[in-house]
């Protein structure tokens, strides 16, 4: 039964989903443990890089696309040999799937690429409880993912703010995803402080998963975006996009199916990163 009474707007079948994965225990791995590891900001990993700052997603699938197979020479990549060709090619940052549901992600992946890797990894879930950000931690993540229409929507235990506050106080950085004109107001209105946030403007729209580039242009020139990292999230794949994104402000990109598509993952990954 869901917790949800329309369970036909998309938004709350990834909510559901979150609590579903709760429910069954999946973020109560004890293999890892990383609750001691030292935070890698990945804002001075993106203002730091020389060329297109990327932030590379390891991903298995997706809602829109299906199942996504990585190969070189016909071998399926284990997340590790992922992580390692992405970083080796200019990856200043990796950001790992840990939803099982709709994604094929594993928690245990980012222990498994913490282990292997020195730059900085983002949770990449739907984060609805105070138990993901635990879990965060532990496993060694450096940033977390807050969907603000998620928040808007009361799908989650807490506020956006109760959230960030926690995370801020176990030392992870926080990325605040908006994809609406609203959305990216009042997050711009929210962060206070003059430290430079990470914002990512999210290209799809994840009630009808549509995907449009112009969203991160528009949100653009509309507002001043002041000292924020802002990243571009979603349908990213040539080097003429980066370029023009960077033009209107973009910091930072977070591309991950043209890549994870790539028979050639390293070459992808270094073309894009090349493109500045």
């Amino acid at each position: 039964m869901s917790r949800f009474l329309n369970t036909q707007n998309y938004l709350n079948i990834l909510a559901e989903n979150s609590y579903k994965a709760i429910e069954e225990g999946i973020y109560d791995n004890t293999k890892y443990d990383y609750s001691a590891h030292e935070s890698i900001s990945m804002r001075k990993s993106i203002l730091s890089c020389p060329h297109a700052p990327l932030i590379t997603e390891i991903k298995f699938a997706s809602p829109s696309k299906g199942r996504i197979v990585a190969t070189s020479n016909n071998t399926t990549y284990m997340p590790t040999d992922i992580a390692s060709n992405m970083v080796g090619s200019g990856a200043v940052g990796l950001s790992i799937i840990t939803q099982p549901y709709l994604f094929n992600g594993s928690p245990e992946y980012l222990g498994m690429i913490r282990k292997t890797v020195a730059v900085p990894l983002l949770m990449k879930d739907i984060i609805v409880s105070d138990i993901q950000i635990d879990f965060a931690k532990r496993m060694g993540a450096d940033c977390i993912l807050l969907i603000k229409s998620i928040f808007d929507s009361n799908l989650t235990e807490g506020s956006i703010e109760k959230f960030a506050d926690t995370a801020k106080r176990k030392g992870l950085q926080i990325l605040f995803e908006v994809h609406k004109e609203q959305e990216f107001r009042e997050v711009l209105e929210s962060l206070t402080d003059t430290r430079q946030n990470l914002i990512g403007i999210n290209n799809r729209d994840l009630n009808y998963l549509t995907v449009d580039i112009a969203t991160t242009t528009s949100l653009l020139q509309k507002f001043d975006k002041k000292r924020n990292v802002i990243i571009s999230e979603s349908g990213i794949s040539k080097v003429e996009e980066i370029q023009q994104l960077k033009k209107v402000g973009v910091d930072a990109f977070l591309i991950g199916t043209s890549i994870m598509e790539s028979s050639d993952i390293a070459s992808k990954v270094a073309e894009l990163y090349l493109s500045i």
